[in-house]
């Protein structure tokens, strides 16, 4: 990890480089975003099944997974700048590849480094935004997600300007490295330096902290939500809603703007409310958002809901990763690698676990489920002193 020499920047100097790391966020969401968008066309042209699809695609977090015990100590040896400098255009030609490869087997295979390259970006990245967030001496961590939030947006409409005018995928792909490979040149100077951080006790390989596996368990609950949001909520909006086929989509598009927006407000709140509280709140609007849902599952009722499980969801993975960067005996890139290997089995989990719920009962009782890790968020919160500092 890299420890700014904080008295050396200036105010303009702090804007830029938060402008810099915003910017590296925005990359890294608008490339996954991307790839995302033309999952049905790559699905079409190299004639996958459904099942075949679905088997391919764990290839990704599974890409992530495996690199979760060196990415922390990689950051921490050599710094985050180092390696995202060298993980985001990495990123971005791994995806170009996506675009070339020709049957299964090689998509596959290519998923899987993306999902590497991704989680070297995403540790980095997460670094700099705790440095960044040190040097400003107050909570921003929730407006950096917020950038990675609207790159989706921003992907989404990409791809489909790209799909309406038939554009095929490597082409697309190559527009998209080509804006990372300039922003990593511009913007890249500007990420945040200084000298390398000494070991932590007990070395590197040591096992997640008593606080870490509670924050891990925070994470793992809201991207648990998340991956309902991502992954079901066409389904539920079909199935259950039956909304018509032109707002099949609402209820994704509710979720994803009210994320987004509570990003973006998120550090003012924290600021004005305290961490805790709004933590606590955070975990109440999920809970509250899925039942109204499941209770009420009909259009409008179900688009506030998600609108609730939303800005519910917005504020917790950031703050979780901020408390895991301040961690005092642990560098940050080896906490937030521990912090997000146990975050990330509940987007990895969730989906799985919800279709297995259906299966047995119905898709409502999978949501209502889920909607209850909203109150073990808020009953964790309170206990976390390091959430309070």
């Amino acid at each position: 990890m890299i420890v700014p020499y904080q008295e050396e920047y200036s105010l303009v100097q702090k804007k830029l480089v938060r402008k810099s790391v915003s910017l590296f966020y925005f990359c890294q969401g608008i490339a996954f975003a991307s790839w995302a968008s033309r999952i049905p066309d790559l699905k079409t042209s190299l004639s996958l099944s459904e099942a075949q699809l679905g088997s391919l695609l764990l290839a990704l977090p599974i890409g992530q997974l495996i690199t979760m015990p060196i990415s922390g100590r990689l950051v921490t040896r050599y710094g985050s700048r180092s390696v995202l400098m060298i993980a985001a255009p990495l990123y971005a030609i791994i995806l170009v590849c996506i675009g070339i490869a020709e049957n299964a087997w090689q998509l596959g295979g290519v998923l899987l480094a993306f999902g590497i390259a991704g989680n070297l970006c995403n540790i980095s990245v997460n670094t700099q935004g705790i440095a960044v967030e040190k040097m400003y001496e107050k909570s921003i961590m929730t407006s950096f997600h917020g950038a990675w939030s609207i790159a989706g947006f921003a992907g989404a409409l990409i791809g489909l300007i790209m799909m309406n005018f038939n554009i095929a995928p490597l082409p697309h792909f190559l527009f998209i490295m080509g804006l990372i490979f300039l922003n990593t040149w511009l913007m890249g100077k500007q990420l945040v330096g200084g000298v390398k951080a000494p070991k932590s006790k007990g070395g590197w390989a040591r096992k997640p902290d008593r606080l870490l596996w509670q924050l891990g368990f925070i994470g793992f609950c809201s991207m648990a939500a998340e991956g309902a949001m991502f992954d079901w909520s066409g389904v539920y909006f079909k199935e259950i809603v039956l909304a018509p086929a032109a707002l099949v989509v609402l209820g994704y598009a509710s979720f994803m703007v009210m994320m987004a927006a509570g990003r973006f407000a998120g550090d003012w709140a924290i600021r004005r409310l305290g961490r805790v509280p709004l933590l606590q709140i955070s975990g109440l609007l999920v809970f509250a958002g899925m039942m109204i849902s499941v209770v009420f599952p009909y259009l409008i009722p179900a688009t506030l809901g998600f609108m609730m499980v939303g800005l519910g969801v917005a504020c917790i993975v950031p703050s979780v990763y901020s408390a895991a960067g301040k961690h005092p005996d642990i560098p940050p890139g080896v906490a937030l690698a521990m912090v997000s290997s146990i975050s990330f089995l509940g987007f990895l989990i969730g989906p799985p676990l919800i279709g297995f719920m259906a299966e047995l009962a119905n898709l409502r009782v999978s949501y209502a489920v889920i909607g209850l890790m909203g109150i073990l968020i808020t009953a964790f919160v309170t206990k976390i002193t390091a959430f309070k500092n």
